[in-house]
């Protein structure tokens, strides 16, 4: 039996990813019914304590958003994935991956405070929640606090925030695992998709570049959470998506990053997020 520490390892990256409302069906790809659990209310104080200590920094998209914004980039219309694209999921694979991606547009909608995208992320996501069978995982009342609070950008955060802590105690009692990762996954790909094409002019601008640069280490991190699972042939599907870009990565010295590597960053990053969407 796992312990509670790593569960926290495996686990709380998840919930700290811009992710909504992500307890997600076993390897099997059959939507399992959820298991008896304590009804006790988890400490969140003390989950976020256990997550800060043991936890790899991974950013989570609302952070690699945030960077964004604090360099006074503009939001762009149309970035995102299409609205339309959520009645193209039909495996478990594709609405996994996918809730992950709208979970980082809704994060890149909230924090540029574009109240009609956050609804509109909100109700793609809740459809796809709803596809698999995991309505379980957040508050009947989620959505319409969110619907009441649209206009308060830091309470919207501050609910976001909070249901992940619920979605986690979710997970623990459910004991679903590995599909939980192509969230992630889906939600990394988004976050740094939306980096790599926030600008015409990424190398130009040293800011971007941090940015990109700063998610080096969040991939090595996901690949990590992803290598002990690479039995199961969707999970090795994806780090063999991933490695182009940590090739990338890898090859990037102490003198710092090129125009040539960045550029291969940015076309490895926009091939598999295209692959993640179609």
């Amino acid at each position: 039996m796992k312990t509670l520490k790593n569960q926290f390892k495996k686990f709380s990256i998840l919930l700290l990813s811009g992710i909504l409302v992500t307890s997600l069906i076993n390897c099997t790809g059959k939507k399992g019914e959820p298991i008896e659990g304590s009804d006790s209310k988890l400490d969140k104080a003390s989950i976020e304590k256990t997550v800060r200590e043991v936890v790899y920094p991974l950013p989570t998209s609302f952070e690699v958003i945030n960077m964004i914004n604090k360099i006074e980039a503009s939001y762009i219309i149309g970035l995102t994935n299409p609205l339309a694209n959520v009645d193209k999921y039909f495996t478990d694979k594709s609405q996994a991956l996918n809730l992950g991606v709208y979970s980082a547009d809704l994060s890149y909608a909230s924090t540029y405070n574009m109240k009609q995208e956050v609804m509109n992320f909100m109700d793609v996501s809740e459809k796809l929640v709803k596809e698999l069978g995991i309505t379980g995982a957040f508050s009947s009342d989620f959505i319409e606090e969110v619907e009441l609070n649209i206009d308060n950008k830091d309470l919207l955060v501050e609910l976001i925030t909070e249901s992940f802590y619920d979605t986690y105690e979710y997970l623990v009692k459910n004991n679903k695992e590995d599909l939980s990762l192509l969230v992630l996954t889906g939600s990394w790909v988004e976050a740094m998709y939306i980096s790599c094409n926030i600008s015409n002019t990424v190398y130009s601008n040293p800011e971007l570049v941090k940015v990109i640069m700063h998610q080096k280490s969040a991939l090595y991190k996901l690949i990590e959470l992803l290598a002990p699972h690479n039995s199961h042939e969707t999970i090795q599907s994806l780090l063999n998506d991933l490695n182009p870009i940590k090739l990338v990565y890898d090859s990037i010295d102490e003198k710092g990053i090129t125009q040539k590597q960045m550029e291969d960053i940015i076309t490895q990053t926009e091939a598999l997020r295209e692959k993640i969407i179609a």
